[in-house]
C-alpha cells in the first residue's frame, strides 16, 4: 500500500497521471496500458524510485490521478513501494500540478520534480543531472530538444508558409524547481491553460536553466507511439532465454480440477499444498528456469503454511515480476497438459486467455496443448495429471554480466 506523504524537507517528485489520453485510441488511459508486460506508469515510477534510492532522506513520489482511476492505479502499482497517497488531479494539467503542490505545501520540500507518467524512457542520469543543477543554486532546470524538422504553417488548403526553426525547441519533463518558487508561480498564474510548468514559472518572472534533453524521452501520445515504445524495449532485450518446467499432481476425491486458472468439472480434484494447478506450476517453473532463479519450491516451499490452499496465479505473477525486475519481457509461454481425463480442448481457449491475463501479454503469445499417454503410466491409469511447459523470455544484454 502507498505510504503517507512525508517530505522531510528535501525533494519531492510529482508524477502526472490524471489525463485521459484520448489520442492514444480506445481503451484505458495510456498511462495504465501495458507496454509489453508492464504498465507505462509502473515503468516510469520504477525509474524515479531507482534514481533516488540512495538519497537521504528519500524523495517523496506523489502520483496525481483522475478521481475515477483509484482501482486502476492500485492494480498498476502492485509491488511498487515508496509512493505517497495519490492526489486527485484537476480539469487541466496545470490544475493537477497545483493540487499536488498544495498538498506538498503542508510539509514543504526544498525541491520538486514534475514529470509526465507517459514518459517512461526518462533515465536516472537525466533525473539526477537536473536535480544537481537546482541543488547547486539555480531556481529551475528544464530539458529541451532543438527542433530539427522543417516547420511550415498552413495558410490555406494548399498553401504553406515556412517557419524559421532557429531557437525553436521542444520541452520535456522532468522539470525541476525550487519548491517555494514554483508554488508561488502557480498560485499567481493568470490562467490555467499552460501546458508545462516552465511556462508557468517564466510567466511569473522566474528564470529557467535549459539542458539538453534525450531523444528517447518522448511522451507516449498516440497508438503509433505505443508501437515505437514497444520496438525500443524489444530492441534492447536481445538476450533470449528459454526455460522449461514440469509438474505432477495426483487425483483425490472432488468435483473439479483447476488448470491454467480455470475450474473444469470432473469427478476428482488434484491434491496439493496449494490449489494444485499443475499447469500454472509448470509455467512458473519454466519462467524461473529461464532466468536461473530457482524453482517454485524455492520461493513457495510446501512446508510454509501461508501457501496452503493458495491460488497458483500468485506463483505465476511472482515469476513474471522476477523477469520485470531484470527489465526483461516474456515473449512466449507454452504448456502441454498430459492426462486421459478431463478433456482439455473445450477449455483451451479460456485457459490461454487466463494465462495471458495473469502474465500481461497478448493471448497470441500463449499456447495450451493437451495429450494422453495412450493409457500408459500413472496418467494413463487416471491417477493424476502432468504438465510440461516452456518459457521464452528476453533480457537486456547487460543482465548477463
Amino acid at each position: 500500500m502507498p505510504e503517507q506523504m512525508s517530505t522531510n524537507g528535501q525533494t519531492a517528485v510529482i508524477i502526472l497521471a490524471a489525463g485521459r489520453g484520448s489520442r492514444a485510441g480506445s481503451g484505458a488511459p495510456k498511462q495504465y496500458r501495458n507496454l509489453l508486460d508492464k504498465p507505462v506508469i509502473a515503468r516510469t515510477l520504477e525509474v524515479f524510485l531507482s534514481a533516488f534510492e540512495d538519497f537521504e532522506p528519500a524523495a517523496v513520489i506523489v502520483p496525481v490521478i483522475h478521481a475515477d482511476d483509484h482501482e486502476l492505479f492500485q492494480q498498476c502499482v502492485v509491488g511498487i513501494d515508496g509512493l505517497a497517497e495519490p492526489v486527485i488531479g484537476g480539469a487541466t494539467r496545470q490544475q493537477s500540478v497545483r493540487n499536488a503542490l498544495e498538498q506538498l505545501a503542508e510539509n514543504p520540500p526544498d525541491y520538486v520534480q514534475i514529470h509526465d507518467a507517459a514518459r517512461p524512457f526518462v533515465t536516472k542520469g537525466l533525473i539526477r543531472s537536473l536535480f544537481s543543477i537546482v541543488d547547486n543554486g539555480t531556481s529551475a532546470a528544464v530539458p529541451t530538444r532543438a527542433v530539427v524538422d522543417t516547420l511550415v504553417r498552413k495558410s490555406g488548403p494548399s498553401q504553406l508558409e515556412a517557419v524559421a526553426r532557429d531557437n525553436l525547441y521542444t520541452v520535456q519533463t522532468p522539470q525541476v524547481f525550487k519548491f517555494d518558487e514554483i508554488l508561488a508561480a502557480h498560485r499567481a498564474a493568470k490562467h490555467d491553460n499552460y501546458t508545462d510548468d516552465a511556462s508557468v514559472f517564466t510567466a511569473g518572472g522566474g528564470e529557467v536553466t535549459f539542458v539538453e534533453g534525450l531523444e528517447q524521452n518522448f511522451k507516449i501520445t498516440t497508438a503509433e507511439d505505443f508501437q515505437k515504445a514497444k520496438r525500443m524495449i524489444a530492441g534492447d532485450c536481445t538476450d533470449v532465454r528459454v526455460g522449461s518446467g514440469y509438474d505432477v499432481h495426483r487425483f483425490e476425491g472432488g468435483n473439479s480440477v483447476r488448470l491454467c486458472g480455470i475450474e473444469i468439472p470432473h469427478d476428482k480434484k488434484l491434491k496439493g499444498h496449494s490449489d494444485a494447478d499443475v499447469a500454472l506450476h509448470a509455467l512458473t517453473d519454466a519462467i524461473l528456469s529461464a532466468i536461473a532463479d530457482g524453482d517454485i519450491g524455492t520461493h513457495f516451499p510446501p512446508s510454509d503454511e501461508q501457501w496452503r490452499g493458495a491460488v497458483s496465479e500468485k506463483f505465476l505473477s511472482f515469476a513474471c515480476g522476477r523477469v520485470r525486475d531484470l527489465s526483461g519481457m516474456i515473449s512466449h509461454l507454452a504448456v502441454t497438459i498430459i492426462c486421459e481425463m478431463p478433456k482439455i480442448s473445450p477449455h483451451a481457449a479460456a485457459m490461454r486467455e487466463r494465462v495471458a491475463d495473469i502474465v500481461g501479454i497478448d493471448v497470441s503469445r500463449v499456447s495450451v496443448q493437451a495429450t494422453t499417454t495412450e493409457k500408459l503410466g500413472f496418467a494413463g491409469r487416471g491417477e493424476g495429471i502432468a504438465a510440461q511447459a516452456t518459457a521464452t523470455i528476453k533480457l537486456p544484454e547487460r543482465s548477463i554480466f
